[in-house]
C-alpha cells in the first residue's frame, strides 16, 4: 500500500509529509509481516512506534496551521479527528508499556495505522485540497 498521486492536497509541505507517512507505515507493515524472527524485527518496530508518536504531532500541527492560513471551514472538526488519532496512538503506546511489544499487538497497531492513514489522507484531507482549489489553486508553503 503506497502513496498515490490522487492523495495530493496541493500544498507542498502537507503532501511531502503524507508521502513520508505512507512510506514509514508501508515499511513498518512489511517488517511486521516479514518471515524473520520477532526479535529481529523488534528494533524497527520500536523505532516506528517512536517515530509515529513524534511525527503525527509535527504533521498535525503543520496541517492545522495550514488550514488556519487558508481559512479552511472544517478546521475544528479536523482538529478533533487529529486529537482522536493521537489518543489512539497513545493507547497503543500505553498497551505496549504494559504488555510489551507482542506480535499480536503490533500487527493490530499496523493494521489500524494503515486503515487510518488511507481513510484520513484519501478522504478527510482531500476536502482540504478541494477547498484550496475552490479558493483558486495550490499553495506553496
Amino acid at each position: 500500500m503506497m502513496w498515490k498521486e490522487k492523495y495530493r492536497v496541493g500544498a507542498d509541505l502537507i503532501d511531502t509529509q503524507h508521502q513520508e507517512l505512507f512510506q514509514r507505515v508501508s515499511n513498518f507493515i512489511q517488517t511486521v509481516q516479514s518471515p524473520q524472527p520477532w526479535e529481529a524485527k523488534l528494533e524497527q518496530v520500536k523505532e516506528t512506534m517512536a517515530f509515529m508518536q513524534d511525527y503525527v504531532i509535527i504533521h498535525f500541527s503543520d496541517e492545522e496551521r495550514f488550514q488556519e492560513e487558508i481559512g479552511y471551514p472544517e478546521l475544528q472538526r479536523h482538529k478533533e479527528i487529529h486529537a482522536q488519532f493521537r489518543a489512539g496512538i497513545r493507547r497503543y503506546a500505553d498497551r505496549v508499556a504494559k504488555e510489551g511489544f507482542t506480535e499480536e499487538l503490533i500487527q493490530e497497531f499496523g493494521g489500524r495505522l494503515m486503515a487510518w492513514l488511507i481513510m484520513h489522507v484519501a478522504a478527510e484531507d482531500q476536502k482540504i485540497g478541494a477547498f484550496l482549489r475552490s479558493q483558486g489553486g495550490s499553495h506553496e508553503s
